[in-house]
């Protein structure tokens, strides 16, 4: 079978690349942003190892537009097309699919992606994408992978489609066909060829240091995975889903990127490290076989997940950055996320893995709607303590978002916390708060948003960073920072019309 599997171009209201690809929480960036699809890449290489004619054609990294498209289809002329999609692009997705149709009526078309795999079916996610275009297919879970080479099988020999895959009959009806459970095991995916799914086009992330650079996934999602705003841990891969690889084979991925594909640095984009013996299991594997001095490798981290003594072994295992969801400074918010961790073990956490001389990444969100100014001040504050007194390096800010399916989008249309209709998912890209605050109103919160960033421009901070240069290329790392927070703050600069429903009174 003749395949596609990508993106395809997606022209949005704001200039900019939509970071559709790898990313919990889409956004549009000024400056251009692409990350790695593990995932999607992981089926690619799964379909054409079983000897199927695949393409790999993400129109978005590779600033394809529709003409260009629509050329690649006519030359290879392929018989299915998967590609993911989220809430802020569903209807523009929409607009492209009957577009596609109505030009190549015999392509057949696949979305998946969170979207479109709520768990809480009585929103109607998956019903109104296949009602509002003239998609062929959806895969109702995570996982995807597996799921479009079990409906490819299907495909090919002519049985009944798979579980968890939703279609049109002849008479167009939509059968709906329940949600994907995957029952297998992640070391059976190949591992990923990067030379046929152009790991050269995602390079473009301004926190990892080595070039050439990877995302990998050691599990999915999260382990913990019960944060109630997280669409990937609610939609994607709910409490009880998670899998993880063995160390061997994360380890077998590491030696492989590095040898063929000459990678220096790799992020395990799990939502958070596997830990316990897992992780001491895969360190001493890192350090025996010397990959510890050949390749950098960081990733997402929990605040209080391990001990100091972890620390120490990642350090020595060739662990460079953690990345870690601080998401408010105020306990009574992080309580009502469900995240778990307490704001005492923050300062701990990272003050343990800056002894171990591994760099810490702190990510926040503002506007939520259960915080006053004074509680979202607490983030601004705890954030700026942390990377002026050096237990932080690094830091990014973004407006909370309850994605459709997400536990907190239920409870904002429980208690009516939006500023405008929760469907218009358009309006879900950050550009914008989508709640209601307390005491302040949508530009305020923009603007404490952008005054986290404001916290690198510090006298102190920056004379601290300038302190840690030693390198030619520590100056490309830390040029290449600032374009990236003046774009982050550029990001935030241009806002759509204003709701006149907040604050909340």
């Amino acid at each position: 079978m003749k395949i596609f599997i990508g993106y395809p171009p997606t022209v949005t209201r704001f200039k900019g690349t939509p970071l559709l690809s790898q990313n919990r929480q889409y956004q549009v960036f000024h400056v251009h942003t692409t990350l790695f699809p593990v995932v999607l890449a992981t089926g690619a290489t799964m379909l054409r190892d079983q000897g199927h004619d695949v393409t790999w054609v993400d129109c978005i990294a590779e600033k394809l537009s529709t003409e260009d498209f629509y050329k690649l289809v006519e030359e290879k002329k392929p018989d299915i097309f998967f590609f993911e999609t989220k809430a802020p692009v569903v209807k523009i997705h929409w607009e492209i699919i009957n577009e596609i149709k109505e030009k190549f009526p015999n392509l057949k078309i696949c979305v998946m992606g969170d979207h479109v795999s709520a768990v809480d079916l009585t929103l109607g996610l998956q019903k109104e994408f296949m009602e509002k275009c003239k998609v062929d297919y959806i895969i109702n879970g995570g996982y995807f992978d597996f799921a479009f080479c079990e409906l490819v099988e299907a495909l090919e020999k002519k049985k009944k489609i798979p579980e968890g895959i939703w279609y049109k009959d002849n008479k167009g009806k939509i059968i709906e066909n329940g949600r994907y459970n995957f029952k297998g095991n992640l070391d059976d995916a190949p591992i990923i060829d990067r030379v046929f799914t152009k790991n050269h086009l995602y390079q473009h992330e301004f926190n990892l240091i080595g070039r050439p650079l990877a995302y990998i996934m050691a599990g999915r999602d999260c382990w913990y995975g019960k944060c109630t705003f997280c669409v990937w841990d609610t939609n994607l891969y709910p409490k009880g889903s998670f899998r993880g690889r063995s160390p061997e084979n994360v380890m077998k991925e590491v030696k492989y990127l590095v040898d063929e594909c000459g990678v220096k640095e790799i992020f395990d984009d799990a939502g958070t490290i596997i830990v316990g013996p897992w992780l001491k299991k895969f360190c001493n594997l890192m350090i025996e076989s010397g990959y510890n001095k050949k390749v950098i490798y960081s990733g997402n981290m929990r605040f209080g997940a391990v001990s100091a003594e972890d620390y120490k072994l990642m350090k020595q295992a060739g662990f460079r950055l953690l990345k870690y969801g601080l998401e408010s400074g105020c306990q009574s918010t992080i309580n009502k996320l469900d995240k778990g961790t307490k704001i005492e073990e923050v300062e701990k956490s990272c003050r343990e893995a800056k002894e171990a001389k591994l760099q810490v990444h702190l990510t926040m969100m503002c506007g939520y709607s259960f915080e006053t100014r004074e509680d979202a001040l607490k983030t601004y504050k705890l954030a700026k303590r942390l990377m002026l007194k050096g237990y932080a390096d690094v830091l990014q800010s973004t407006v909370i978002v309850p994605y459709p399916g997400t536990p907190l989008y239920k409870e904002g249309m429980e208690k009516n916390w939006f500023r405008f209709d929760p469907r218009d998912y358009e309006r879900f890209d950050m550009r914008e708060p989508v709640f209601k605050t307390p005491d302040m109103t949508p530009d305020q919160v923009t603007k404490l948003n952008n005054k986290i960033y404001y916290i690198f421009l510090d006298p102190r901070y920056v004379l601290r960073h300038l302190r840690k240069i030693k390198s030619f290329e520590d100056i490309v790392y830390t040029l290449r920072g600032i374009k990236a927070v003046v774009g982050h703050i550029l990001d935030f600069s241009t806002t759509a019309p204003q709701s006149e429903e907040s604050p909340i009174r």
